[in-house]
């Protein structure tokens, strides 16, 4: 899909290639700035390459790419993956929204959320679920946009190994 968000630039949305992994690894390390956390992106090149594009690959991801003055590059990606709940079924979580921070305010977020709820019901998902820190203000009014719920019942648990 290709959308124009300038004269001279345009977006195209597209699934992410193997080829994409060094920028797509730029953003998540970017997020993890945003987040205060970038000392826990600890994951090795070879696992998200294998995790992605292995012979059993565990997750996907749309990604924006800039065409036009601005030249060619990643701009945003959506990385997915498929959960199963008991009560509802086959869904998708959303594991990271991301725009470069220099492209942010332009629609790309919209375009990548909009293209995964659509692949989502394409592909007979039952739902959409995903984590975003209770202070990151923009993320949370983007997603009231979509009329998101916000569970305050649950408690994010963790164990590493």
């Amino acid at each position: 899909m290709e959308y124009k968000i300038a004269d001279d630039t345009k977006v195209i949305l597209r699934p992410a290639t193997e080829a994409d992994l060094p920028a797509m690894m730029e953003l998540i390390r970017e997020l993890a700035e945003y987040e205060r956390a970038p000392e826990q992106v600890t994951v090795s090149p070879e696992d998200f390459r294998d995790a992605g594009f292995g012979v059993h690959p565990v997750w996907w991801a749309l990604v924006a790419v800039s065409t036009g003055s601005e030249g060619n590059a990643i701009v945003g990606m959506a990385l997915y993956y498929i959960r199963y709940s008991t009560w509802k079924g086959k869904r998708v979580y959303l594991e990271d929204l991301v725009v470069r921070q220099s492209w942010r305010g332009r629609g790309i977020g919209k375009m990548l959320m909009d293209r995964l709820l659509e692949t989502a019901r394409e592909q007979g998902y039952k739902g959409l679920s995903w984590q975003v820190l209770e202070w990151n203000d923009p993320a949370i009014n983007f997603y009231k946009k979509y009329r998101a719920h916000f569970d305050k019942e649950w408690v994010n648990v963790s164990l590493e190994f």
